[in-house]
């Protein structure tokens, strides 16, 4: 993916991040995932309990009274916008609503002083930890493999993808207006403009609730921010012969150009100044969201998170090494929204997150990076209960679901708590990546929910926000650095 010169800057970078945290130790912690995975509210969720003093038992620090204080402090990167959390607790706990999702990437500084669980190391000084939590769409990191990849093989796999028969109706604008298109026509802005357009207008609707299709590259053609109508972001693939070389001025020319332009102009800086500097990582993954969609959504997402680990930079460095190189030694891969489920699929809700993962798992493992996996909801928005149907019991949840959302016939207000059963997650998570006459699962009943209303103590003070498997997070990405 990357260059000499690259490869010797990211040296350069690592050990000046590296001395400074002789001084002043620092994880930098990633926190990334597709579209609706719930980055926002986990980096939300994590600073308000670390706070606040939240209740979470297995966070060994926190569970044994080691923590003395957490604050925020300003980022040390200037370049980068500030993780608006006052604004996200804000929203979530005044409005009782969902903070806007991750558009670009964000910044923020947790700064932890805790007491060491040594006691020989508590007789010199007390510890201090500084966590960078850097947040980024998951859409990113779909474009680094780009970085090995020209513009004919680009080309090619995206159009192969359009023409699969989940996307094809999708994509039918695309694909009718390559079909009038001559690549060696001299080249064109409004063609140009057009390709593009009719190409993000396709690669949008895949991301859409009702398909929930994630292998979506380029991702900045869905978050394009402040790129938004710049030459580097104006293409689209085109059916070129790998190997031809096309006419000076040509359409085909043009495209190409630009489409070198946007790996060094986004997908480079992106990955040397932010991705290559992670030390911690964790994925979010919405895997509920697909298997409502169906095996295609499933399927899909199983080849998107394969193509997002392949990317992680795994490994466990020597500490002279770690001067000089930086790797990922711990990823955390966490199905989100587990409170929209019965603690009794939580379980079957990692198995399927595995089998997804096997295979990438299995090569970060190799390298010498820790991973795990688990279910989590780092707001949980319901509490479980259990209702009588005509003499069987059934688990269910209770919460407020988001007005406008539906089941069956029925329409929430957004005001209204309600049980919901949302059904059973197979046991066997191969069921999930079979069409229907194969043998699916039926889908879960799976709608919003608004976040919940905190009560009060009998002090009088508010209680933190409840979760499913937050402290767990915490321990397995933080934990060794607070011994």
């Amino acid at each position: 993916m990357t260059s000499l010169a690259d490869e010797a800057r990211l040296v350069l970078d690592t050990f000046a991040d590296r001395t400074t945290g002789l001084f002043h130790p620092t994880v930098r912690l990633g926190v990334t995932g597709l579209s609706r995975a719930g980055k926002t509210v986990f980096i939300t969720a994590l600073v308000h309990n670390l706070l606040h003093g939240g209740r979470l038992p297995l966070f060994g620090a926190q569970a044994g009274g080691r923590i003395l204080r957490s604050y925020l402090e300003e980022q040390p990167d200037d370049a980068v916008p500030r993780f608006q959390y006052e604004d996200h607790i804000r929203t979530i706990l005044e409005d009782r609503a969902w903070p806007q999702s991750t558009r670009a990437i964000s910044e923020l500084r947790l700064t932890i002083e805790y007491e060491s669980a040594s006691g020989w190391s508590r007789m010199f000084s007390g510890g201090r930890l500084s966590i960078d939590i850097v947040d980024y769409p998951g859409e990113w990191l779909l474009d680094l493999p780009l970085l090995d990849k020209d513009f004919a093989t680009f080309s090619t796999e995206a159009i192969a993808r359009a023409k699969l028969p989940s996307r094809r109706h999708l994509a039918q604008d695309y694909l009718a207006l390559l079909e009038t298109t001559d690549l060696a026509a001299p080249a064109t802005e409004p063609i140009a403009q057009a390709l593009h357009a009719t190409f993000a207008k396709y690669l949008t609707a895949c991301r859409a609730d009702r398909t929930a299709l994630s292998t979506l590259p380029p991702g900045r053609f869905l978050m394009p921010g402040d790129l938004e109508g710049s030459p580097a972001l104006t293409f689209a693939p085109l059916p070129v012969e790998p190997g031809h070389t096309y006419p000076k001025g040509s359409l085909a020319t043009l495209l190409a150009r630009r489409y070198e332009a946007y790996k060094t102009v986004v997908v480079k800086p992106f990955f040397r100044e932010h991705f290559a500097r992670l030390d911690r990582q964790i994925l979010l993954v919405d895997v509920m969201q697909a298997i409502n969609a169906g095996p295609e959504a499933v399927r899909d997402l199983e080849s998107a998170l394969a193509d997002i680990l392949a990317c992680f930079r795994p490994g466990r460095s020597s500490w002279l090494g770690s001067f000089l190189t930086r790797r990922i030694d711990r990823i955390l891969v966490a199905a989100t929204k587990a409170d929209h489920l019965h603690r009794d699929s939580h379980r079957r809700l990692e198995s399927i997150v595995r089998r997804m993962l096997d295979d990438a798992i299995a090569r970060a493992n190799f390298s010498g990076a820790r991973t795990d996996v688990l279910a989590l909801a780092a707001i949980r928005a319901t509490r479980e209960a259990s209702v009588d149907d005509r003499g069987d019991t059934l688990p269910v949840i209770v919460g407020t679901p988001a007005a406008g959302e539906t089941i069956g016939d029925e329409t929430f207000d957004g005001k209204t708590e309600t049980a919901i059963f949302p059904g059973d997650l197979p046991a066997d998570p191969a069921r999930l990546f079979v069409d229907s006459g194969g043998g699916a699962a039926d889908p879960i009943r799976f709608v919003r929910f608004k976040p919940p209303k905190l009560e009060r103590d009998a002090a009088g003070m508010t209680l933190s926000l409840p979760h499913i498997r937050l402290d767990r997070a915490l321990e397995f990405l933080l934990g060794d650095r607070l011994a």
